[in-house]
């Protein structure tokens, strides 16, 4: 059983291989996929997950936006050493890096679940300047649910168990494992993806970032950190999401200088790889509400006006 994904074996077919690159930064090696023409959009996947979730969302919002998606450190193909912080500052620190490799600056940011955190640390912290973040079913404060049973504290007891990622990915090579997993989402998502979770499920090195990474977060510190966040912030929660309870967004809101709810329903944990077109059309109507409202700050960034 492979440690970690092979390029050249699992990449030939992976989604939007064409926009596909590799670099070297702040230590890691990284697998990031550019693609589109207009402002640029981070896009921050979630916790297991990899750029494979973005493969039908992206090439809506590629027609308007160029899109930075990276896989996350030590997730899919990018590559970590033992020293890599995955704590929620470490990959903020890492995603920097990141970006001040390729020279950009994100106009706006997309996350899912833990990667609307990154998003929201990278913006308080400064790391980034974006014009607004949008959060899909984002991990923006202390779960509950089944998710408070995957998580802390439960993960740092798992992640100091260096057998854990290979039994893990050992049953994982059950089909029924991950249909299970999924059911939990809340989401029902077509055979392809469904196919890609269960072989970032069955890598072991994906496994032990993934448990290395809900280990190291404190979501509480976070959640208290959001009132100072000066960012407009789009939270879209799917009334169906199994990890991410769709109640926790009006809370969020409401901490928020600059919150607004948008609650989808039929939608689970990953809505975006179940209605794109839906998800797309969310962000690309608030998106043009912000220019709307600021053109000149766009001019201010080289980009040109709604």
């Amino acid at each position: 059983m492979s440690k970690g994904l092979s390029w050249r074996r699992d990449g030939v077919n992976w989604p939007g291989r064409e926009h596909s690159r590799f670099l070297t930064a702040g230590g890691i090696g990284w697998h990031v996929q550019i693609s589109g023409a207009g402002p640029v959009a981070l896009l921050l996947h979630g916790t297991g997950s990899s750029t494979h979730s973005w493969r039908r969302l992206a090439p809506l919002l590629a027609k308007r936006l160029t899109l930075v998606a990276p896989d996350l450190p030590g997730h899919a193909f990018t590559q970590t050493l033992k020293s890599t912080d995955l704590s929620l500052q470490g990959m903020a620190t890492a995603v920097s890096a990141l970006l001040a490799a390729l020279n950009v600056r994100p106009e706006l940011v997309i996350g899912h679940s833990a990667g609307a955190a990154i998003g929201v640390h990278l913006a308080r912290k400064g790391h980034v300047a974006p014009r607004g973040i949008v959060s899909i079913n984002g991990a923006l404060r202390p779960l509950s649910g089944f998710a408070s049973r995957v998580f802390p504290p439960v993960a740092r007891l798992l992640a100091l168990l260096p057998i854990v990622p290979n039994m893990f990915a050992w049953r994982a090579r059950d089909a029924a494992v991950i249909d299970d997993l999924l059911r939990q989402t809340g989401s029902t998502i077509p055979d392809e993806d469904r196919a890609r979770y269960q072989l970032l499920a069955t890598t072991p090195g994906h496994i032990a970032s993934a448990l290395s990474m809900m280990a190291s977060w404190d979501l509480e510190a976070l959640e208290k950190s959001l009132s100072r966040l000066s960012v407009p912030v789009l939270l879209v929660a799917g009334a169906k999401d199994g990890m991410v309870p769709a109640s926790d967004a009006a809370p969020v809101a409401r901490k928020l200088p600059a919150g607004e709810v948008v609650r989808l329903k039929g939608l689970g944990h990953l809505a975006h790889e179940e209605q794109p077109e839906r998800i797309a059309s969310v962000i690309l109507d608030w998106y043009d509400r912000l220019t709307a409202e600021r053109p000149d700050a766009l001019r201010a960034m080289g980009a040109p006006a709604a």
